[in-house]
């Protein structure tokens, strides 16, 4: 069974998981995590700015 969508923060401040399932890394390569942090960045600059 799907566990319960997790209510929204009214101060927009989230946990942010860099590990799958089984604690397995899911960047491989150090250019996929480099992406995801430049992405992660903007759009962090995007909400607070």
């Amino acid at each position: 069974m799907p566990r319960t969508a997790r209510k929204r923060s009214s101060t927009a401040i989230n946990h942010i998981i860099f590990r799958g399932i089984n604690h397995q890394n899911i960047f491989l390569e150090k250019e996929d995590f480099e992406e995801y942090m430049y992405r992660l960045e903007k759009n962090i600059r995007l909400l607070f700015h």
